[in-house]
């Protein structure tokens, strides 16, 4: 009688470990049981559709340090399925990549859909069997009268000699598996962008600066990089990154918290030198003719009229106070923030199984050694740039060679 294999969920991890099960074992049944409509969604909308493959960082310890949960864990997994590993296992099947300026990896065609097809494909290859809506509502482990996992779906019973739970962020699936006795952790979101309802910025959405740095008072949190001003306050990846690696934090706040910009990523006591000598290469200039630093002009003329700084003002008349109060304005500006957006549609939770109750050399639970996990339903998750999937490949990965080698020893 072949082994029986069930993946739950249809996403990124699941069909890597189905894929990398059914090559090592050929014999085996193999059935992925999708609660949606369609499989991959999350693969289909990643990076506006084109698909954030993986990031190019392709030292082990370097990649983990993206992951505000799951850094230490990560490293061993790497070491045995990295970002290299999945570019060359894309391609090898017909789907080249490409790296953008920061790092980002797509297919060169720009399409998720040649990921989702590659997928798909493969799966289709070694007779891996997709069932579409089919949400589990129960999950009972192997017993001394019962030797297979059964699980229920509202329209069919299943028997497995392992189970894989992939289904991502899913409320449902973590309390079944509460209820077989593992921890889970309490998921808050993780990728969020800040509301800061603000005059100074509230009138430039659209506007950017590329090199800010972040803190939040109060707090030892810190972040560098692009900064966007949106409709509803500021986002980018250095906030992006302030809420990836705030998230427990910053929901303990409710999201109600002063958030401190640099606008420029700039020593303050240097901004105010710089702003010292525009006074007097500047003398006879109006202060709001020209921005500086190269920032946007209507940021400038913002921040400038915060403070007083009216239209015929020149650099000369500027006193030893206004220069002050422009340095900080510039390099430590406070914000308060009053509530969170989510990013997009790529909604990232912090939260999930225990970290503890995983032995991450197999991906495996250390209550049944029959029950694997893989992907976002662990307590793991990265700031945005290719690292959650790449989290998800790997444990997919890993995962599913080590269903694939129990199963051919038993």
């Amino acid at each position: 009688m072949s082994k029986k294999i069930i993946i739950i969920g249809g996403g990124a991890a699941g069909f890597f470990a189905a894929i990398r099960s059914a090559e090592l074992n050929p014999e085996a049944s193999i059935t992925i049981l999708e609660a949606g409509k369609e499989v991959l969604s999350k693969v289909k909308i990643s990076g506006g559709g084109r698909c954030n493959l993986t990031h190019a960082c392709f030292i082990p310890k370097e990649l983990a340090k993206f992951y505000p949960r799951g850094e230490r864990e990560l490293i061993g997994p790497f070491h045995r399925f990295c970002s290299g590993d999945t570019v060359e296992w894309f391609e090898k099947r017909g789907v080249p990549t490409k790296i953008e300026d920061d790092g980002r990896m797509f297919p060169v065609s720009d399409s998720s859909q040649s990921v989702i097809d590659c997928l798909v494909g493969q799966v289709r290859k070694y007779g891996v069997n997709v069932v579409l809506h089919h949400r589990v509502h129960q999950l009972i482990p192997p017993s001394e009268t019962q030797k297979r996992w059964q699980i229920h779906t509202k329209n069919q019973l299943f028997e497995a000699d392992a189970v894989l739970v992939a289904t991502g962020s899913s409320p449902a699936m973590w309390q079944l598996i509460e209820q077989l006795g593992h921890t889970i952790v309490e998921p808050v979101p993780s990728l969020f962008t800040f509301n800061i309802p603000d005059k100074r910025i509230r009138e430039l959405p659209g506007l950017s600066m590329p090199n800010t740095s972040l803190s939040i008072s109060g707090t030892k949190l810190q972040a560098n990089g692009p900064l966007l001003i949106t409709h509803w306050g500021l986002s980018g990846p250095a906030i992006l990154r302030l809420s990836a690696w705030g998230a427990r934090e910053l929901a303990q706040r409710k999201y109600q918290f002063t958030l401190q910009v640099n606008w420029l990523g700039q020593n303050p006591t240097l901004v105010r030198e710089k702003l010292e000598a525009f006074r007097q290469d500047f003398a006879k200039k109006l202060v709001l003719a020209q921005a500086q630093f190269g920032m946007p002009m209507r940021l400038w003329r913002s921040l400038a009229f915060n403070i007083g700084i009216s239209e015929s003002l020149r650099w000369a008349a500027l006193s030893n106070k206004l220069i002050q109060q422009l340095c900080d304005e510039l390099t430590q500006a406070r914000f308060e923030v009053n509530g969170k957006s989510t990013f997009k549609e790529e909604f990232v939770t912090a939260g999930g199984v225990d970290l503890r109750e995983v032995n991450f050399k197999t991906f495996q639970s250390k209550l049944f050694p029959s029950l694997f996990f893989a992907g976002e339903v662990l307590n793991i998750d990265a700031i945005t740039g290719g690292f959650n999937f790449q989290a998800a490949w790997t444990g997919g990965w890993i995962a599913g060679e080590a269903i694939a080698e129990r199963l051919n020893y038993e």
